[in-house]
């Protein structure tokens, strides 16, 4: 069973398995990865999951206050997912929520039990609705979205191409699982 857990140092050799999973030039959305970190060195990495893990309730570079969590099972990290709260124009544009889930990993209900849980999360938080944006020929994370309740608001065309925005109303305590 996996679990959400705070990026840490210890997960070096798993993350970075992952990492080369996704290839270079892929996006790998929940991580909080910018161009600007450098995540080669042991130094470097530890710098980076610094930056995510300094407070509970980290502000990123962006302004906007997030929560990054690790998609891990047996000492493998699956994925990311990043939960971003406020309303500012980062969030307008990125989604309350963003996940990633590395290619071997995929098409096992990781992504829909890690965004129950993220949901979870925002209600905890006091949050009645969030935005979640995914590319719009991301069909794996459209039906995500929208096993959760996602309602298309529109498709939009951006600086990296068009996405879908959706919005999910959070209602009762998720009863999502893998």
């Amino acid at each position: 069973m996996p679990d959400l857990a705070l990026p840490t140092t210890d997960l070096h050799p798993s993350w970075f398995e992952a990492h080369a999973e996704w290839g270079p030039g892929l996006h790998e959305d929940g991580f909080g990865l910018l161009p600007t970190d450098e995540i080669e060195s042991p130094r470097g990495f530890e710098a980076w999951v610094a930056r995510l893990t300094d407070e509970p309730d980290h502000w990123n570079t962006n302004g906007t206050r997030c929560i990054y969590r690790w998609i891990v099972e047996g000492g493998k990290v699956l994925g990311g997912i990043a939960l971003r709260y406020g309303s500012d124009e980062t969030v307008m544009r990125t989604g309350h929520i963003g996940f990633g889930i590395r290619p071997s990993a995929r098409q096992r209900g990781v992504a829909t039990w890690a965004l129950g849980r993220m949901l979870d999360d925002a209600r905890g938080l006091g949050m009645d609705r969030v935005l979640l944006v995914c590319a719009e020929d991301n069909v794996g994370s459209a039906k995500t979205i929208e096993r959760h309740g996602g309602v298309l608001e529109s498709i939009q065309d951006t600086k990296l191409g068009l996405a879908r925005r959706y919005w999910v109303t959070i209602g009762s305590r998720s009863t999502t699982s893998i």
